[in-house]
């Protein structure tokens, strides 16, 4: 009987030993899938930032063209203005 019980014993620990390998085997498929994800996070998070990057260069870009566009805008007002009391000082001479 005793024999039969080591048998059984052997073929227990067989068992828990197969089982934990299993277990081990897709601890490290979910270990390779989490190092995959992490990945493609970090080149997202890359992407983001270079778009946000750009995106600052272009508000940078306009608010230039903005202050321009005052500028050349009063300056044109001004000579407008002048031009009307030109004008008006020629007709009402």
């Amino acid at each position: 009987m005793q024999e039969q019980e080591r048998g059984e014993l052997l073929a227990l620990l067989r068992e828990i030993r197969d089982g934990q390998q299993q277990a081990l085997d897709r601890q490290s498929q979910a270990l390779e899938l989490q190092r995959a994800q992490m990945e493609l996070v970090r080149q997202q998070v890359e992407r983001t930032e270079r778009i946000q990057e750009r995106a600052e260069r272009l508000q940078d870009r306009g608010a230039s063209m903005m202050r321009v566009a005052r500028v050349a805008t009063a300056i044109i007002i001004a000579v407008v203005l002048v031009l009307v009391i030109y004008l008006s000082w020629l007709l009402f001479r």
